[in-house]
Protein backbone atom coordinates (compact mmCIF):
# COMPACT_ATOMS: atom_id res chain seq x y z
CA UNK A 1 0.00 0.00 0.00
CA UNK A 2 1.50 3.65 -0.91
CA UNK A 3 1.67 6.40 1.06
CA UNK A 4 -0.74 9.06 0.88
CA UNK A 5 1.19 12.60 0.60
CA UNK A 6 -1.16 14.40 2.00
CA UNK A 7 -0.74 12.83 5.36
CA UNK A 8 2.74 13.48 5.93
CA UNK A 9 1.82 17.57 6.28
CA UNK A 10 -1.01 16.90 9.10
CA UNK A 11 0.87 18.77 11.86
CA UNK A 12 -0.43 21.67 14.22
CA UNK A 13 0.21 25.74 14.59
CA UNK A 14 2.59 26.82 16.92
CA UNK A 15 -0.78 28.44 18.90
CA UNK A 16 -2.95 26.36 20.55
CA UNK A 17 -6.73 27.37 22.25
CA UNK A 18 -6.24 25.33 25.39
CA UNK A 19 -9.84 24.60 25.18
CA UNK A 20 -8.45 22.22 22.45
CA UNK A 21 -4.77 21.78 23.26
CA UNK A 22 -5.52 17.55 23.74
CA UNK A 23 -6.32 17.57 20.19
CA UNK A 24 -3.22 18.76 18.82
CA UNK A 25 0.42 17.45 17.81
CA UNK A 26 3.67 19.56 18.74
CA UNK A 27 5.52 21.11 16.16
CA UNK A 28 8.64 19.11 15.21
CA UNK A 29 11.76 20.95 15.44
CA UNK A 30 12.29 21.79 12.19
CA UNK A 31 8.83 22.73 11.80
CA UNK A 32 9.37 25.18 14.06
CA UNK A 33 11.49 27.41 11.61
CA UNK A 34 8.53 27.96 9.39
CA UNK A 35 7.22 30.72 8.84
CA UNK A 36 4.04 32.58 10.81
CA UNK A 37 2.01 31.96 7.79
CA UNK A 38 3.30 28.23 7.12
CA UNK A 39 2.26 27.23 10.58
CA UNK A 40 -1.32 28.81 10.52
CA UNK A 41 -1.84 26.50 8.24
CA UNK A 42 -0.55 23.51 9.70
CA UNK A 43 -3.15 22.68 11.92
CA UNK A 44 -5.78 24.64 9.88
CA UNK A 45 -9.39 22.75 9.08
CA UNK A 46 -9.29 23.49 5.35
CA UNK A 47 -5.35 23.04 5.48
CA UNK A 48 -4.67 20.69 2.35
CA UNK A 49 -4.54 17.32 4.12
CA UNK A 50 -6.32 18.25 7.29
CA UNK A 51 -9.61 18.14 5.62
CA UNK A 52 -11.23 14.70 4.54
CA UNK A 53 -11.39 13.70 0.95
CA UNK A 54 -11.66 10.34 -1.45
CA UNK A 55 -7.85 10.54 -1.31
CA UNK A 56 -8.62 9.95 2.49
CA UNK A 57 -10.40 7.10 1.74
CA UNK A 58 -7.77 5.00 -0.37
CA UNK A 59 -5.73 4.51 2.39
CA UNK A 60 -8.68 3.77 4.29
CA UNK A 61 -9.46 1.12 1.61
CA UNK A 62 -6.58 -0.28 1.85
CA UNK A 63 -5.98 0.87 -2.07
CA UNK A 64 -2.90 1.30 -4.30
CA UNK A 65 -2.67 4.96 -4.92
CA UNK A 66 -1.42 3.59 -8.50
CA UNK A 67 -4.47 2.15 -9.01
CA UNK A 68 -6.47 5.04 -8.07
CA UNK A 69 -4.88 8.03 -8.88
CA UNK A 70 -1.63 7.19 -11.45
CA UNK A 71 0.73 9.82 -12.10
CA UNK A 72 -0.03 11.52 -8.94
CA UNK A 73 -2.73 13.72 -10.30
CA UNK A 74 -5.15 15.36 -8.23
CA UNK A 75 -8.33 13.74 -9.33
CA UNK A 76 -9.35 10.24 -9.85
CA UNK A 77 -8.14 8.32 -13.38
CA UNK A 78 -7.75 4.57 -12.52
CA UNK A 79 -9.31 2.48 -14.84
CA UNK A 80 -13.25 1.36 -13.52
CA UNK A 81 -13.48 4.90 -11.10
CA UNK A 82 -15.57 7.48 -11.61
CA UNK A 83 -14.22 11.42 -10.44
CA UNK A 84 -17.31 13.09 -9.19
CA UNK A 85 -14.67 15.32 -5.95
CA UNK A 86 -12.53 17.45 -7.52
CA UNK A 87 -13.97 20.64 -9.64
CA UNK A 88 -12.38 19.06 -12.97
CA UNK A 89 -14.29 19.88 -16.06
CA UNK A 90 -14.70 15.98 -17.29
CA UNK A 91 -15.67 16.59 -20.64
CA UNK A 92 -12.67 18.52 -21.52
CA UNK A 93 -11.52 21.13 -23.63
CA UNK A 94 -13.02 21.46 -27.29
CA UNK A 95 -11.18 20.10 -30.60
CA UNK A 96 -10.39 23.77 -31.44
CA UNK A 97 -8.68 24.62 -28.04
CA UNK A 98 -6.39 21.67 -28.69
CA UNK A 99 -5.86 22.41 -32.45
CA UNK A 100 -4.76 26.14 -31.47
CA UNK A 101 -2.61 24.80 -28.39
CA UNK A 102 -0.75 22.43 -31.54
CA UNK A 103 -0.57 25.11 -33.75
CA UNK A 104 0.95 28.15 -31.26
CA UNK A 105 3.48 24.99 -29.99
CA UNK A 106 6.24 26.22 -32.68
CA UNK A 107 10.02 27.34 -31.57
CA UNK A 108 9.35 30.84 -32.01
CA UNK A 109 6.66 30.86 -29.58
CA UNK A 110 8.39 28.68 -27.11
CA UNK A 111 11.68 29.95 -26.73
CA UNK A 112 10.59 33.82 -25.45
CA UNK A 113 8.96 34.84 -22.50
CA UNK A 114 5.07 35.50 -23.41
CA UNK A 115 3.05 38.82 -22.47
CA UNK A 116 0.90 39.37 -19.68
CA UNK A 117 -2.01 38.40 -22.29
CA UNK A 118 -2.04 38.61 -26.10
CA UNK A 119 -4.07 42.04 -26.60
CA UNK A 120 -6.86 40.33 -28.62
CA UNK A 121 -6.89 37.85 -25.72
CA UNK A 122 -6.98 40.68 -23.09
CA UNK A 123 -10.38 42.36 -25.37
CA UNK A 124 -12.06 39.06 -25.44
CA UNK A 125 -11.21 38.43 -21.93
CA UNK A 126 -12.92 41.39 -20.93
CA UNK A 127 -15.87 41.24 -23.58
CA UNK A 128 -16.91 37.53 -23.28
CA UNK A 129 -16.23 36.43 -19.36
CA UNK A 130 -16.12 40.48 -17.39
CA UNK A 131 -18.92 42.07 -20.10
CA UNK A 132 -17.12 45.19 -19.89
CA UNK A 133 -14.62 47.24 -22.22
CA UNK A 134 -10.91 47.13 -21.82
CA UNK A 135 -10.15 51.02 -21.07
CA UNK A 136 -8.83 53.86 -18.73
CA UNK A 137 -11.07 52.52 -15.67
CA UNK A 138 -10.84 48.72 -16.41
CA UNK A 139 -7.46 46.09 -17.38
CA UNK A 140 -7.31 42.44 -17.67
CA UNK A 141 -4.50 40.76 -16.18
CA UNK A 142 -3.12 37.36 -17.15
CA UNK A 143 -2.90 34.60 -13.54
CA UNK A 144 -1.97 30.94 -13.01
CA UNK A 145 -6.07 29.80 -12.94
CA UNK A 146 -8.86 31.83 -10.99
CA UNK A 147 -6.72 29.69 -8.01
CA UNK A 148 -3.93 32.68 -9.05
CA UNK A 149 -6.14 35.48 -9.11
CA UNK A 150 -7.59 34.49 -5.19
CA UNK A 151 -4.19 34.44 -4.17
CA UNK A 152 -2.78 37.62 -6.11
CA UNK A 153 -6.01 39.62 -4.64
CA UNK A 154 -5.52 38.38 -1.31
CA UNK A 155 -1.89 39.37 -1.25
CA UNK A 156 -2.43 42.67 -3.16
CA UNK A 157 -5.47 43.95 -0.70
CA UNK A 158 -5.38 42.50 2.93
CA UNK A 159 -2.73 43.37 6.15
CA UNK A 160 -3.32 41.68 9.36
CA UNK A 161 -6.21 42.76 11.25
CA UNK A 162 -8.40 42.78 8.30
CA UNK A 163 -11.88 41.44 8.10
CA UNK A 164 -13.18 38.91 5.16
CA UNK A 165 -17.01 38.50 4.42
CA UNK A 166 -17.14 34.99 2.63
CA UNK A 167 -19.85 32.59 2.60
CA UNK A 168 -19.65 29.17 4.86
CA UNK A 169 -20.03 26.35 3.10
CA UNK A 170 -17.21 28.15 0.25
CA UNK A 171 -14.52 27.08 -2.12
CA UNK A 172 -11.93 25.65 0.16
CA UNK A 173 -8.99 27.79 -0.34
CA UNK A 174 -11.00 31.23 0.18
CA UNK A 175 -10.85 30.92 4.12
CA UNK A 176 -6.79 29.76 4.31
CA UNK A 177 -5.54 31.96 1.94
CA UNK A 178 -7.10 35.39 3.46
CA UNK A 179 -5.88 34.32 6.80
CA UNK A 180 -1.83 33.69 6.14
CA UNK A 181 -2.28 37.49 5.25
CA UNK A 182 -2.97 37.80 8.81
CA UNK A 183 -6.66 38.41 7.77
CA UNK A 184 -9.87 37.76 10.33
CA UNK A 185 -13.04 35.52 8.33
CA UNK A 186 -16.27 36.81 8.75
CA UNK A 187 -18.68 33.92 7.71
CA UNK A 188 -22.30 34.21 6.18
CA UNK A 189 -24.21 30.80 6.27
CA UNK A 190 -25.79 29.34 3.25
CA UNK A 191 -29.32 28.29 4.16
CA UNK A 192 -32.77 27.77 2.65
CA UNK A 193 -33.71 31.24 4.27
CA UNK A 194 -31.13 33.24 2.09
CA UNK A 195 -31.67 31.25 -0.39
CA UNK A 196 -28.07 29.80 -0.48
CA UNK A 197 -26.77 33.12 -1.66
CA UNK A 198 -25.45 35.91 -0.15
CA UNK A 199 -27.95 38.74 1.50
CA UNK A 200 -27.49 42.16 1.18
CA UNK A 201 -28.93 42.61 4.49
CA UNK A 202 -26.39 39.79 5.90
CA UNK A 203 -23.62 41.11 4.02
CA UNK A 204 -24.24 44.88 5.76
CA UNK A 205 -24.86 43.52 9.50
CA UNK A 206 -21.57 41.53 9.27
CA UNK A 207 -19.60 44.93 8.38
CA UNK A 208 -17.48 45.94 11.08
CA UNK A 209 -14.68 49.40 10.54
CA UNK A 210 -12.43 46.58 9.72
CA UNK A 211 -13.83 44.78 6.55
CA UNK A 212 -11.79 45.18 4.40
CA UNK A 213 -13.53 42.31 1.54
CA UNK A 214 -16.15 40.64 0.85
CA UNK A 215 -15.97 37.70 -1.46
CA UNK A 216 -18.57 37.33 -3.40
CA UNK A 217 -18.86 34.02 -5.32
CA UNK A 218 -21.07 33.77 -8.38
CA UNK A 219 -21.81 31.03 -9.04
CA UNK A 220 -21.60 29.90 -6.01
CA UNK A 221 -19.32 26.92 -5.10
CA UNK A 222 -20.51 24.66 -4.07
CA UNK A 223 -24.01 25.18 -4.76
CA UNK A 224 -24.44 26.75 -7.77
CA UNK A 225 -26.63 29.25 -7.67
CA UNK A 226 -26.66 32.71 -8.69
CA UNK A 227 -27.00 36.03 -7.09
CA UNK A 228 -29.59 38.45 -8.84
CA UNK A 229 -28.65 41.67 -10.71
CA UNK A 230 -30.47 43.82 -7.85
CA UNK A 231 -28.17 41.78 -4.93
CA UNK A 232 -25.11 42.47 -6.71
CA UNK A 233 -25.70 45.89 -7.42
CA UNK A 234 -26.76 46.01 -3.64
CA UNK A 235 -23.75 44.38 -2.53
CA UNK A 236 -22.01 46.65 -4.57
CA UNK A 237 -23.25 50.14 -3.16
CA UNK A 238 -23.01 48.81 0.29
CA UNK A 239 -19.17 48.09 -0.16
CA UNK A 240 -18.49 51.19 -2.23
CA UNK A 241 -20.48 53.18 0.77
CA UNK A 242 -17.57 51.18 3.42
CA UNK A 243 -14.73 51.29 1.33
CA UNK A 244 -14.74 47.89 1.15
CA UNK A 245 -13.32 45.61 -2.10
CA UNK A 246 -15.43 43.04 -3.49
CA UNK A 247 -13.99 40.23 -4.50
CA UNK A 248 -15.80 38.65 -7.59
CA UNK A 249 -15.21 34.71 -8.83
CA UNK A 250 -17.06 33.95 -11.52
CA UNK A 251 -15.21 31.17 -12.61
CA UNK A 252 -18.25 28.65 -12.80
CA UNK A 253 -20.46 31.06 -15.15
CA UNK A 254 -19.76 29.61 -18.40
CA UNK A 255 -22.44 26.74 -18.60
CA UNK A 256 -26.29 27.44 -17.27
CA UNK A 257 -27.58 24.27 -16.00
CA UNK A 258 -30.82 26.21 -15.42
CA UNK A 259 -32.50 27.70 -18.64
CA UNK A 260 -34.41 30.49 -16.99
CA UNK A 261 -31.41 31.18 -14.47
CA UNK A 262 -28.87 34.45 -15.59
CA UNK A 263 -25.86 35.26 -14.16
CA UNK A 264 -24.39 38.54 -14.31
CA UNK A 265 -20.59 39.40 -13.57
CA UNK A 266 -20.38 42.81 -11.49
CA UNK A 267 -18.13 44.50 -13.50
CA UNK A 268 -20.63 44.54 -16.20
CA UNK A 269 -22.99 46.43 -13.95
CA UNK A 270 -20.39 49.69 -14.12
CA UNK A 271 -22.46 52.83 -15.11
CA UNK A 272 -21.02 56.24 -13.77
CA UNK A 273 -24.36 56.36 -11.04
CA UNK A 274 -23.35 52.80 -10.17
CA UNK A 275 -19.26 52.44 -10.81
CA UNK A 276 -17.67 49.16 -10.09
CA UNK A 277 -13.48 50.27 -9.73
CA UNK A 278 -13.89 48.80 -6.23
CA UNK A 279 -14.10 44.97 -8.10
CA UNK A 280 -11.60 42.79 -8.55
CA UNK A 281 -13.11 39.76 -10.82
CA UNK A 282 -11.37 36.76 -11.38
CA UNK A 283 -12.14 33.80 -13.76
CA UNK A 284 -10.25 31.30 -15.53
CA UNK A 285 -10.61 28.06 -18.25
CA UNK A 286 -10.44 25.44 -16.09
CA UNK A 287 -14.43 25.04 -15.40
CA UNK A 288 -15.62 26.22 -18.21
CA UNK A 289 -13.47 24.76 -21.03
CA UNK A 290 -12.21 21.65 -19.65
CA UNK A 291 -8.43 22.84 -19.50
CA UNK A 292 -7.30 22.84 -15.93
CA UNK A 293 -3.64 21.84 -16.73
CA UNK A 294 -2.97 24.70 -18.74
CA UNK A 295 -3.33 26.77 -15.31
CA UNK A 296 -4.87 29.73 -17.77
CA UNK A 297 -6.81 32.64 -15.65
CA UNK A 298 -7.59 36.01 -15.41
CA UNK A 299 -7.45 39.08 -13.17
CA UNK A 300 -9.67 42.13 -13.74
CA UNK A 301 -10.47 45.60 -12.57
CA UNK A 302 -9.58 49.11 -12.53
CA UNK A 303 -5.87 49.65 -13.23
CA UNK A 304 -5.12 51.65 -10.27
CA UNK A 305 -5.82 48.59 -8.19
CA UNK A 306 -4.86 45.61 -11.40
CA UNK A 307 -1.05 47.09 -10.97
CA UNK A 308 -0.18 46.74 -7.55
CA UNK A 309 -1.61 42.58 -8.14
CA UNK A 310 0.54 43.22 -11.47
CA UNK A 311 3.95 44.08 -8.94
CA UNK A 312 2.62 42.02 -6.33
CA UNK A 313 2.34 38.61 -9.04
CA UNK A 314 5.86 39.86 -10.36
CA UNK A 315 8.11 39.51 -7.42
CA UNK A 316 6.37 35.83 -6.38
CA UNK A 317 6.39 34.47 -10.03
CA UNK A 318 7.46 37.15 -12.43
CA UNK A 319 6.26 35.05 -15.46
CA UNK A 320 3.24 35.20 -17.34
CA UNK A 321 0.90 32.25 -18.51
CA UNK A 322 1.90 30.80 -21.30
CA UNK A 323 1.53 31.22 -24.90
CA UNK A 324 0.30 27.94 -26.25
CA UNK A 325 -2.45 27.97 -23.64
CA UNK A 326 -3.61 31.71 -24.26
CA UNK A 327 -4.23 30.40 -28.11
CA UNK A 328 -6.12 27.55 -26.43
CA UNK A 329 -8.03 29.93 -24.46
CA UNK A 330 -8.77 32.39 -27.48
CA UNK A 331 -10.19 29.49 -29.27
CA UNK A 332 -12.42 28.03 -26.27
CA UNK A 333 -13.89 31.36 -25.29
CA UNK A 334 -15.03 30.88 -28.87
CA UNK A 335 -16.73 27.82 -29.42
CA UNK A 336 -20.12 28.58 -29.27
CA UNK A 337 -20.82 25.10 -30.11
CA UNK A 338 -18.84 23.34 -27.74
CA UNK A 339 -20.37 25.62 -24.61
CA UNK A 340 -24.00 24.61 -26.25
CA UNK A 341 -22.73 20.59 -26.55
CA UNK A 342 -21.41 20.67 -23.13
CA UNK A 343 -24.42 22.23 -21.56
CA UNK A 344 -26.58 19.27 -22.60
CA UNK A 345 -24.10 16.87 -21.43
CA UNK A 346 -24.13 18.96 -17.71
CA UNK A 347 -28.38 19.29 -17.92
CA UNK A 348 -29.06 15.14 -18.71
CA UNK A 349 -26.16 14.59 -15.58
CA UNK A 350 -28.09 16.72 -13.22
CA UNK A 351 -31.11 15.57 -14.42
CA UNK A 352 -30.06 11.68 -13.59
CA UNK A 353 -28.19 12.69 -10.57
CA UNK A 354 -31.66 14.13 -9.18
CA UNK A 355 -33.76 10.69 -9.55
CA UNK A 356 -30.95 9.31 -7.80
CA UNK A 357 -31.50 11.40 -4.66
CA UNK A 358 -35.61 11.70 -5.27
CA UNK A 359 -35.29 7.60 -4.47
CA UNK A 360 -32.48 7.68 -1.40
CA UNK A 361 -33.78 7.90 1.37
CA UNK A 362 -32.08 10.38 3.93
CA UNK A 363 -30.60 11.47 1.29
CA UNK A 364 -31.69 15.39 -0.31
CA UNK A 365 -30.18 18.32 -2.52
CA UNK A 366 -31.10 21.57 -0.61
CA UNK A 367 -31.15 23.67 -3.97
CA UNK A 368 -31.04 22.95 -7.11
CA UNK A 369 -27.98 24.12 -8.78
CA UNK A 370 -28.13 27.19 -11.89
CA UNK A 371 -24.72 27.17 -13.56
CA UNK A 372 -21.94 25.05 -13.77
CA UNK A 373 -21.46 21.47 -12.73
CA UNK A 374 -21.18 21.34 -8.88
CA UNK A 375 -24.11 20.63 -6.06
CA UNK A 376 -24.24 19.76 -2.68
CA UNK A 377 -26.79 16.65 -1.01
CA UNK A 378 -27.42 16.22 2.30
CA UNK A 379 -26.89 13.03 4.14
CA UNK A 380 -27.68 14.03 7.50
CA UNK A 381 -30.78 11.91 7.09
CA UNK A 382 -28.97 8.61 6.92
CA UNK A 383 -27.68 8.90 10.77
CA UNK A 384 -24.04 8.71 9.43
CA UNK A 385 -21.55 11.11 8.63
CA UNK A 386 -20.81 12.19 4.64
CA UNK A 387 -17.18 11.31 5.97
CA UNK A 388 -18.24 7.73 5.94
CA UNK A 389 -20.29 7.64 2.77
CA UNK A 390 -17.31 8.61 1.08
CA UNK A 391 -15.56 6.13 1.85
CA UNK A 392 -18.24 3.66 1.15
CA UNK A 393 -18.45 5.73 -2.34
CA UNK A 394 -15.14 5.16 -2.96
CA UNK A 395 -15.04 1.33 -2.61
CA UNK A 396 -17.43 1.06 -5.20
CA UNK A 397 -15.43 3.54 -7.08
CA UNK A 398 -16.66 6.88 -6.68
CA UNK A 399 -15.54 9.51 -5.42
CA UNK A 400 -16.34 12.53 -3.96
CA UNK A 401 -15.61 15.10 -1.24
CA UNK A 402 -17.41 15.80 2.11
CA UNK A 403 -18.10 19.23 3.15
CA UNK A 404 -15.40 19.50 6.15
CA UNK A 405 -12.92 21.15 3.98
CA UNK A 406 -15.59 23.42 2.74
CA UNK A 407 -16.68 25.28 5.77
CA UNK A 408 -18.20 24.58 9.56
CA UNK A 409 -21.77 24.67 8.27
CA UNK A 410 -23.17 20.78 8.25
CA UNK A 411 -19.64 19.60 8.20
CA UNK A 412 -20.37 16.20 8.92
CA UNK A 413 -23.57 16.52 6.75
CA UNK A 414 -22.83 18.05 3.10
CA UNK A 415 -20.98 15.87 0.16
CA UNK A 416 -20.29 17.79 -2.55
CA UNK A 417 -20.50 16.64 -6.15
CA UNK A 418 -18.89 17.31 -9.47
CA UNK A 419 -21.65 16.27 -12.33
CA UNK A 420 -19.70 16.91 -15.36
CA UNK A 421 -18.41 13.47 -16.61
CA UNK A 422 -19.59 13.20 -20.17
CA UNK A 423 -20.20 8.99 -19.11
CA UNK A 424 -23.65 8.75 -18.18
CA UNK A 425 -21.97 5.09 -16.29
CA UNK A 426 -20.80 7.75 -14.06
CA UNK A 427 -24.06 8.47 -12.52
CA UNK A 428 -25.42 4.50 -13.01
CA UNK A 429 -22.46 3.70 -11.37
CA UNK A 430 -23.35 6.64 -7.71
CA UNK A 431 -26.64 5.89 -8.29
CA UNK A 432 -25.95 1.81 -7.70
CA UNK A 433 -22.89 2.71 -5.08
CA UNK A 434 -24.76 5.55 -2.85
CA UNK A 435 -27.58 3.20 -0.68
CA UNK A 436 -24.86 0.52 -0.57
CA UNK A 437 -22.31 3.43 1.14
CA UNK A 438 -25.00 4.48 3.44
CA UNK A 439 -25.78 0.48 4.49
CA UNK A 440 -21.97 0.28 5.18
CA UNK A 441 -21.51 3.45 6.90
CA UNK A 442 -24.34 2.12 9.13
CA UNK A 443 -22.94 -0.99 9.77
CA UNK A 444 -20.03 1.09 11.15
CA UNK A 445 -17.34 -0.24 8.54
CA UNK A 446 -15.76 2.94 8.35
CA UNK A 447 -16.53 4.81 12.05
CA UNK A 448 -12.93 3.84 13.54
CA UNK A 449 -10.95 5.20 10.49
CA UNK A 450 -13.06 8.09 10.08
CA UNK A 451 -12.43 8.78 13.65
CA UNK A 452 -8.49 8.05 13.79
CA UNK A 453 -8.09 10.27 10.42
CA UNK A 454 -10.21 13.44 12.27
CA UNK A 455 -7.87 12.33 15.84
CA UNK A 456 -4.43 12.56 13.73
CA UNK A 457 -5.64 15.79 11.89
CA UNK A 458 -6.23 17.60 15.40
CA UNK A 459 -8.46 20.71 13.90
CA UNK A 460 -11.76 21.43 16.23
CA UNK A 461 -13.60 21.25 13.11
CA UNK A 462 -12.60 17.19 12.96
CA UNK A 463 -13.87 17.01 16.79
CA UNK A 464 -16.97 18.02 15.89
CA UNK A 465 -17.64 14.99 13.26
CA UNK A 466 -15.95 13.03 15.75
CA UNK A 467 -18.40 13.85 18.38
CA UNK A 468 -20.62 12.53 15.94
CA UNK A 469 -19.08 9.20 15.32
CA UNK A 470 -18.64 8.71 19.32
CA UNK A 471 -21.90 7.26 20.37
CA UNK A 472 -21.71 4.93 17.50
CA UNK A 473 -18.22 3.36 17.82
CA UNK A 474 -19.37 2.99 21.46
CA UNK A 475 -22.46 1.03 20.76
CA UNK A 476 -20.50 -0.79 18.23
CA UNK A 477 -17.62 -1.34 20.78
CA UNK A 478 -20.82 -2.53 23.25
CA UNK A 479 -21.52 -5.09 20.39
CA UNK A 480 -18.39 -6.31 19.79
Amino acid sequence: MEQNPNTTQRQPQVKIDKATASNHIALTPLQQRLSQRAKALLNHPQGMGNYFTFKSAIDILGLSWDAVVPGGVYNITGPGYFDMGYMANHIGPPKSALDAFIGASRHEKLVVYPPDCLPELKHLVADHKFGRKLGADFEVMGVEGAQGGIGYTYLSFLDPGDEVIVTDPGYFHFVPAAEICGAHIVPIELNQSNGYRLSPSEVESAITPRTKMIVVCDPINPFGTVQTKEELLAIAEIARKHNIIVFNNITHNTHRTNPKAVQIPMASLHTPASPMDHVISVSGMSKGYGMPALRVGFMAGHPDLIRGAFLTKMEITKIHINYPGQYAAMAAMQDEEYVKRSTEIIRRNLAHLEQTIASTPGVTMPIRPDYGFCTMIDVSGTGVTAQEITVGLLNHKVAVIPGDGLGQVKCADYIRLNYSHPDIACFEQFRTALPKAISEAKEGRYAAAVDAFFAKAGTERGRIIRDRIAPRLKTIAQKT
